[in-house]
């Protein structure tokens, strides 16, 4: 939402805000490019650390996860401290969560890792479109709104790509560990070039932030599940319709709060 103050921002800024916007995208470039990097390294996952298909399916479902929880927060966490201090927090998370990752040994630490590289992302994809309404006057930010489009459009093509190469030469580990120095570089960038942008008291809902994170978790989980319970008996049959009614009902009161 295009508020007063981002219009008065984008008037009042006097840099450039194509230099912030391109730092900014180095960061959000690498984790558009690491949603989809996973999938081709998902045989090779499972033959090393001797897992079967449902365990290697979370890698991708537990980033989706923590990504999708985290969203709507950070963005109202960005408006109330700032996007850039945001922007840097979910930079750090993703990063170190990177290491983690290539250092996993076993399933339920990859998955649990993946989870917190999800929440990193989660934190940092908000301030990019925030800055980008903050920075850029109404007349430039098509531009820039199609510039933010074709990043993700890029990485998440290129992702396959890089992960395929990155395995046949160095091992699935690296589809992670590349992240590191990507991300100090992004971080150097952000601290240097991305401006601090003042920042207004807002009130804070919690709960209607954290039902929102309840109905969002439970969405992607029916989703993620859907596929794979369609074939099973009792509870797993029956956990997506669930999950789904359940996030459609936490969302629906988030609405309702929000209109009293």
């Amino acid at each position: 939402m295009i508020t007063a103050t981002s219009r008065a921002a984008g008037a009042s800024y006097s840099g450039n805000p194509w230099t912030a916007l391109w730092a900014m995208m180095v960061g959000f470039f690498m984790i558009m490019l690491d949603s989809t990097v996973v999938a081709v390294a998902n045989p090779t996952i499972m033959g090393e650390l001797r897992i079967g298909y449902g365990p290697v399916v979370w890698v991708t479902s537990a980033y989706l996860l923590g990504y999708a929880v985290v969203l709507l927060l950070a963005g109202r966490l960005g408006d109330r401290f700032g996007p850039k201090i945001l922007y840097l927090i979910g930079l750090v998370v993703f990063t170190g969560a990177s290491v983690w990752c290539g250092l996993a040994g076993s399933a339920a630490t990859l998955i649990v890792a993946r989870a917190v590289q999800g929440v990193g992302a989660g934190v940092l994809t908000p301030q990019t479109l925030s800055t980008i309404t903050r920075l850029f006057p109404a007349r430039r930010r098509g531009a820039a709104m199609s510039a933010w489009g074709a990043t993700a459009g890029v990485a998440s093509l290129l992702g396959p790509l890089a992960g395929g190469a990155l395995i046949d030469n160095w091992g699935w580990r690296w589809i992670f560990l590349v992240n590191v120095p990507v991300g100090i570089v992004a971080l150097a960038l952000a601290v240097w070039l991305i401006p601090g942008l003042p920042v207004a008291a807002q009130r804070f809902d919690p709960i209607g932030v954290g039902l929102s994170a309840v109905g969002m978790f439970l969405l992607v989980f029916g989703l993620q599940e859907g596929q794979s319970a369609v074939g099973r008996r009792g509870f797993g049959r029956c956990s997506s319709p669930a999950s789904g009614c359940c996030g459609r009902l936490s969302t629906g009161s988030r609405s309702a709060t929000v209109r009293r």
